[in-house]
């Protein structure tokens, strides 16, 4: 099967947030006005690939030298940083319909088969209802962890002398008090002792939420504050032919950015052909021949997929895929038999024959 390299240039391209949608599906049928021929195209296998990371963001507290005195503990953060972790990808196969491979299926007039495409034509059945692709679920991006703090948070907790103090070492003297005069707080309300106790319950939680912000932004002036974001993105891809390229790019800067963004490290998607089809042979070996007027298929060949960054394999799986396979057809006069018609299932992700068989024994619902 011929490459299609400027069409898998057009398609490699950034997704939005929400993942590929399924492709509504829709029945054609033969008739005088179309001169009795079904137009159809037989897919390029494509790829959904998501992938899941991590954005973590270190803000060092102006005070960490003197956490070990006050708070117990060395382990701080020292210096601003912003660090983005894939975590995971997922990927899965659909199909794409080739503008490069379409085909006719001729009927003679009174014939009563129909062929069910996709919204962009590609082939999906004959004689049975077509079924709509599964679409990926929907993916959630943004999720945080760890407490949201502004810059110097804590200014908003401290007194005048605090702010007249030059003293750093005086400065944090004063805050660590504050931390204990917060925390003896909430000891209070908890056990009930507070000289000024809430009124009822939704109160009493309103007063230990405010605390636990004030101390974590207290605390945060001597540990540091680290948040950690979950973004999913979902790129689409279509293999070429054997090769590596970069699919995006990882910035601890910006995140993802794309494949010509040189602030971030590359991720590559690679794809190796595992074993290419080849055409049907006969009892003899001899090659099959196309039977006239056919109904093209595809027998699609087989590749690995696989994605790296930094030299971390991420994810890797073969699949089957059309580019790495080859045409062939079958007789149409299957499918319009007056006294046993068939039917015909295509894999809508590779353009293969998934199931075929006569229409007294497809499954009704």
């Amino acid at each position: 099967m011929k490459k299609h390299k400027a069409f898998a240039a057009a398609v490699l391209m950034v997704a939005s947030l929400s993942p590929v949608s399924a492709q509504q599906t829709k029945i054609l049928t033969a008739d005088k006005h179309n001169e009795y021929g079904l137009v159809y195209s037989l897919p390029l296998t494509a790829f959904d690939i998501e992938v899941t990371a991590t954005r973590e963001v270190r803000k060092a507290g102006p005070y960490y030298q003197y956490a070990k005195k006050y708070v117990g503990t060395d382990v701080v953060v020292k210096e601003d940083a912003e660090i983005w972790t894939i975590e995971s990808v997922k990927v899965r196969p659909y199909g794409v319909a080739d503008d490069g491979s379409r085909y006719l299926m001729q009927l003679k007039a009174g014939a009563t088969a129909y062929i069910g495409v996709a919204s962009d034509g590609m082939l999906l059945s004959i004689n049975c209802p077509p079924e709509n692709e599964t679409a990926s679920s929907p993916t959630t991006a943004g999720t945080m962890e760890g407490e949201i703090l502004s810059d110097r948070e804590y200014l908003q907790y401290v007194d005048e002398d605090f702010i007249a103090s030059q003293s750093s070492a005086k400065q944090a003297q004063m805050l660590a008090e504050s931390l204990m005069e917060i925390r003896d707080a909430k000891i209070s309300l908890t056990r009930g002792t507070a000289d000024a106790m809430p009124t009822d319950g939704k109160q009493l939680e309103l007063m230990l939420n405010s605390l636990r912000h004030q101390e974590a932004a207290i605390t945060a002036a001597f540990l540091g504050n680290v948040t950690k974001e979950t973004v999913v993105r979902n790129y689409s891809f279509v293999p070429e032919e054997d090769g590596r390229e970069v699919l995006f790019r990882m910035s601890d800067f910006a995140g993802f950015v794309s494949p010509d963004d040189y602030s971030g490290e590359p991720v590559y998607v690679n794809v190796k052909v595992v074993s290419e089809a080849t055409l049907p042979v006969d009892a003899k070996g001899e090659v099959k021949k196309m039977p006239k007027d056919a109904v093209a298929y595809c027998l699609p060949g087989t590749a690995s997929l696989s994605i790296s960054h930094k030299g971390k394999n991420l994810f890797s799986k073969e699949y089957d895929m059309s580019q790495f396979g080859v045409v062939f057809g079958l007789n149409p006069d299957l499918f319009s038999d007056k006294k046993d018609p068939s039917y015909a299932v295509f894999d809508p992700a590779t353009g293969g024959l998934k199931e075929i068989g006569s229409m007294k024994d497809f499954p009704k619902e």
